[in-house]
């Protein structure tokens, strides 16, 4: 029998769990009710729904803790965040592979996974990489690989790596994060049709504006599904550089379905394959048509490209060509943080991820007839 998620007991435990009371705004409320009433119709066991709470619980004490920060340090509102880089494209096409090789250089600032967890107090300089709250993840880390060795094919991340957008943005409760947790049709069609994110992405830049108190940068920020409202994105960082990245369709969407098909099982549910088949390959899709509507409209030189089998063959020769795409120096600091991140992570470290299309009922041919428009425009190498 499914349970009732109510938003304003939810909201309540978070401002009992934090001691803390004041949000920046209640943007975030239109989303949570949406989400709360899709969510009640599903049946999650006991384990499913905990977690589904905790989650909601947890997004929510964050934004209570980064306007609490905010308010005690009310200048860090004034400080700009200057030509972020963006990473976004189809899932599973290589952004995460970016995005670590873009943190490895020195002179950049990623959002960290410890700290977009556990924001307040932000690192300082010296603690970046060394918090107490870094190190006590990296030991969760460990103990999970050691108990299930093959966790790391799947999503390769690290409490010092950084990590998505979606992590922290889910507190605007306009995230696809959210719905990945079961079946929530009407949360999807909501966020897709009618959500307006600007107050996501003002929220997005206060929680920057709270981890850059003691360590600023140039910000990279990685995020497939930006490339769903790039122009709302501009409106709030109109000097953002953005990077999409490209990979063969067939071996993106096989690995996104795999992936959410992982996603219902954390959550105690029993995965409806012909759901995800149907619904994360139109999401795919709806990806690449999205960023090359907002294309046409922005001007194609607007947005760089980058192909994961050109970043595969010779990253690093890819990294200095985005580089000089971004108008950035490719420094000698640059590429040997990049080398050693690569030697230290080899493709496959943790195993394969093996999955084919076949196993949500998809073809080949089908998943080409619907990317149909992408690969009329763009030469993507095929894989396999």
């Amino acid at each position: 029998m499914p349970q009732k998620l109510v938003a304003d007991e939810l909201i309540e435990a978070a401002r009992t769990a934090t001691g803390l009371q004041r949000f920046d705004s209640e943007s975030f409320r239109e989303g949570l009710d949406i989400l709360l009433a899709d969510a009640s119709k599903v049946d999650y066991p006991d384990m499913g729904i905990q977690r589904f709470r905790g989650s909601v619980i947890g997004a929510l004490s964050n934004r209570l803790k980064a306007n609490a920060y905010l308010e005690q340090r009310p200048e860090l509102l004034k400080r700009p965040i200057e030509r972020p880089v963006f990473v976004f494209g189809v899932p599973r096409t290589g952004t995460t592979l970016l995005s670590n090789l873009l943190a490895a250089d020195p002179a950049r600032r990623s959002p960290l996974t410890w700290e977009i967890d556990d924001p307040v107090p932000p690192p300082t300089k010296d603690t970046l990489y060394t918090d107490p709250r870094a190190i006590a993840r990296l030991e969760m880390e460990r103990k999970m690989l050691a108990a299930r060795p093959d966790a790391g094919k799947y999503y390769r991340n690290s409490a010092v790596y950084p990590n998505e957008c979606m992590f922290f943005i889910n507190a605007d409760f306009k995230a696809l994060m959210w719905e990945g947790r079961g079946k929530l049709p009407n949360y999807r069609d909501w966020l897709f049709k009618d959500a307006d994110l600007t107050s996501t992405y003002r929220y997005h830049k206060r929680f920057l504006q709270v981890l850059q108190a003691e360590v600023p940068g140039v910000w990279n920020l990685k995020q497939p599904s930006h490339a769903l409202w790039l122009e709302t994105l501009l409106k709030e960082y109109p000097d953002a550089r953005l990077v999409w990245t490209h990979r063969d369709p067939l071996t993106a969407t096989g690995s996104f379905c795999s992936l959410m098909k992982m996603g219902s099982s954390a959550f105690g549910l029993t995965p409806d394959l012909d759901y995800i088949a149907k619904n994360y390959s139109w999401q795919a899709v709806e990806h690449a048509n999205r960023i090359m509507d907002s294309r046409a409209r922005l001007g194609r030189d607007r947005i760089i490209d980058v192909h994961y089998a050109d970043l595969m063959r010779d990253p690093v020769g890819s990294m200095r060509k985005l580089y000089r795409a971004l108008g950035d120096d490719f420094t000698p600091e640059a590429e040997n943080g990049m080398r050693t991140w690569l030697a230290d992570n080899p493709q496959d470290k943790f195993g394969k991820h093996e999955y084919k299309l076949g196993q949500f009922g998809l073809t080949p041919d089908q998943v080409r007839g619907m990317f149909e428009r992408y690969l009329s425009e763009y030469d993507v190498e095929r894989e396999g």
